[in-house]
């Protein structure tokens, strides 16, 4: 059996081992990258430790829990805020913000988030305060930067940097919503039927431009065609006039071409009067000479000599 003096000397050996092993685990910590840790010795403000391995002094220095020095997104739930036209409208806002300095983070407040979210609620219902719902929905950016503006210049003193602030969603009541889409959907009706109207107009007018440029094309090739054919009659006229001369015609096939073309003189409708110049008679003359081979009787009229009872006596 052991004697009580073994015993002892075991027991303390024991609580030392303990002890030893506090001390190490007091005495040795690892803070992590983009954390920091402020430590307190005996109550007050030490120092800031940044990321690596450091040793403490045991039941003297006290490490405070680590901050997170990374960008931070923080979504606050909506907020009732009353506009400058007295209609309440709810609005989600989303923060992200930064802590720079772990000391002030600590000491200067005592819950940032909480802060920051009472900030930006107190912020944001006096910016918007002072717009009507209209300007509240069209000017995000313009609220975004006036909630940054005040929030990062509030919080500067408590060592954190508000980096950027978003709008997430502005609800009017349903009533002004039920409003606004029965004015959208009349404006969507109404540039719609400006659209077709305009449409229509400008089908018209190119279907007017297509008509005329139709016409004076099809004019100014029905004058070509006029103009081409009065050259070609020119030319066969002319042609048939040399051709004329050339063979050195007698009065008898003068007198024969005359006559044919007595009979065209008569085919269009509107011909009613024949006006027969001069030389029709002597035309005539000419052809009855050829053809009969006597010469006229100028008693009877006959043009083309004695009729068939020129010898003929009249009955008493």
């Amino acid at each position: 059996m052991d004697s009580p003096g073994g015993i002892a000397v075991t027991v303390v050996m024991l609580v030392l081992i303990v002890f030893v092993v506090i001390v190490l685990v007091r005495s040795v910590r690892i803070v992590p990258q983009a954390r920091a840790g402020v430590v307190e010795r005996l109550g007050k403000y030490q120092r800031t430790l940044n990321p690596g391995l450091t040793i403490l002094i045991p039941f003297v220095d006290r490490l405070l829990p680590l901050l997170d020095l990374r960008e931070q997104v923080v979504s606050f739930p909506p907020q009732p805020v009353i506009t400058e036209d007295n209609l309440v409208v709810s609005i989600d806002t989303v923060v992200y913000f930064q802590v720079t300095d772990p000391r002030a983070a600590t000491y200067e407040i005592a819950n940032y988030i909480q802060a920051v979210e009472q900030l930006t609620t107190t912020t944001l219902r006096n910016v918007v305060g002072g717009l009507n719902l209209e300007e509240a929905l069209t000017s995000r950016d313009q609220i975004n930067g006036q909630l940054r503006g005040v929030l990062d210049e509030a919080t500067g003193r408590w060592g954190i940097r508000v980096s950027r602030v978003e709008l997430k969603a502005i609800d009017p009541p349903h009533s002004i919503q039920d409003s606004m889409e029965k004015q959208m959907r009349a404006e969507r009706d109404r540039r719609a039927a400006i659209l077709t109207a305009e449409g229509t107009k400008q089908s018209a007018i190119l279907t007017a431009e297509g008509q005329r440029q139709a016409a004076i094309l099809k004019a100014e090739g029905d004058a070509k065609a006029a103009i081409l054919r009065a050259d070609g009659e020119a030319q066969a006229i002319q042609k048939v006039f040399d051709a004329i001369h050339k063979g050195n015609p007698d009065q008898k096939l003068l007198a024969y071409q005359y006559l044919q073309t007595l009979p065209k003189l008569a085919e269009g409708t509107s011909n009613k009067l024949w006006i027969i110049p001069s030389e029709v008679g002597e035309a005539l003359k000419g052809i009855g000479n050829a053809l009969g081979g006597a010469n006229p009787d100028p008693r009877s009229g006959d043009l083309f000599g004695p009729g068939p009872d020129a010898g003929k006596q009249p009955a008493s």
